[in-house]
């Protein structure tokens, strides 16, 4: 070889150690290079969507009906909290009934029960009111006495007279006065009189007592207060008072001690002896002021007061008997009621 040919090879060794050199460092260039971007964004977009895809799951699950494209009311117009939700949109589960909804239902039937309730106790209330004041009228009529005379009688006759009877000066002797009750603070008692000496009565009167018949029957206290009536009614009014005397001392609990003791305060009141007949009819008013003669006692204490011209506490009197017993007072003692007042001039 030639020296030039020989320069010129040696010259050309760098040269290719230079581009073998150079064709390393690309390839090692190109070992590290990252990936392309298109497919980098490929796989983001993925991750993106499987992400979004889980939420809107969850959302279904959580929120039912809530993803942007319908919401189901809870009540819909013209419904009670029952109405027929439209069938969910494809792609999503159907809502289900919340808590709320549950209440308001369930409250709506609880006020249709109430009211159906409250209804029905102001109809029985209303009615339960009808039969009490039939029940009052049957048993203010029921306490009439089959042989007492009408209930319409002024409530101070004159002595009545009968053929069979002769009148007499005397009479059989005074009953021993009752024990007076404490009296009540609106009508006081008056003070009792002493009882005046009589004499024996006549044969004729004694026969016609006698004429008189006293009912025998089972019970002996209905008899005895039924005597005492009959002899009240036929105008022998001490010996009234004597039998009725009797009835009440011995027969204090019978089912006609209201009447007794009432009837007693007549057989007074009719002979002119007002103050002891009010003694009778303010005992009887006190003793039981739901007695079947209860009402008559007080309306006949105000006449009794009338009779001994104390004006003050007749209208005590009539005023408590128009307030205690409204109904009597404008019914079966109406018009003995009226009298009284038109005999008083009340403040």
């Amino acid at each position: 070889m030639t020296p030039d040919l020989r320069t010129s090879a040696l010259k050309m060794i760098p040269l290719r150690l230079a581009g073998a050199a150079l064709m390393a460092a690309t390839a090692a260039t190109i070992a590290t290079m990252p990936v392309p971007v298109a497919a980098q964004e490929t796989a983001d977009e993925a991750r993106i969507r499987k992400i979004e895809a889980e939420v809107r799951a969850l959302q279904r699950k959580v929120f039912p009906g809530g993803d942007g494209r319908f919401f189901e009311p809870q009540i819909g117009p013209g419904t009670q909290g029952s109405a027929t939700t439209p069938a969910p949109a494809i792609g999503t589960s159907a809502p289900s009934t919340t808590a709320v909804t549950d209440i308001l239902i369930r409250l709506d039937a609880l006020e249709r029960q109430l009211q159906a309730l409250t209804a029905r106790s102001e109809e029985q209330a209303n009615a339960l009111s009808q039969m009490e004041l039939r029940l009052a009228a049957l048993e203010t009529a029921g306490n009439v006495p089959i042989d007492a005379p009408a209930a319409n009688l002024p409530a101070v006759q004159p002595a009545a007279t009968t053929p069979v009877v002769v009148p007499a000066a005397a009479t059989t002797p005074a009953v021993r006065p009752p024990v007076q009750t404490t009296p009540a603070p609106t009508v006081p008692a008056p003070t009792p009189a002493p009882a005046a000496s009589v004499a024996a009565p006549s044969a004729s009167r004694l026969a016609a007592v006698q004429a008189i018949a006293k009912p025998q029957t089972a019970d002996a206290g209905d008899d005895e207060y039924s005597y005492g009536f009959r002899l009240w009614s036929a105008g022998f009014f001490p010996e009234a008072r004597q039998q009725l005397t009797r009835f009440v001392e011995q027969y204090p609990n019978h089912t006609r001690i209201s009447f007794g003791r009432n009837l007693l305060g007549r057989a007074f009141l009719d002979d002119n002896m007002p103050k002891e007949a009010a003694q009778w009819f303010l005992k009887n008013y006190q003793a039981n002021k739901a007695g079947d003669r209860a009402p008559d006692s007080l309306l006949y204490l105000g006449a009794s007061m009338i009779a001994m011209k104390d004006t003050k506490r007749a209208c005590i009197a009539l005023a408590e008997f128009a307030e205690t017993y409204p109904l009597i007072a404008s019914g079966r003692l109406a018009t003995d009621y009226q009298a009284n007042r038109a005999k008083v001039k009340c403040s």
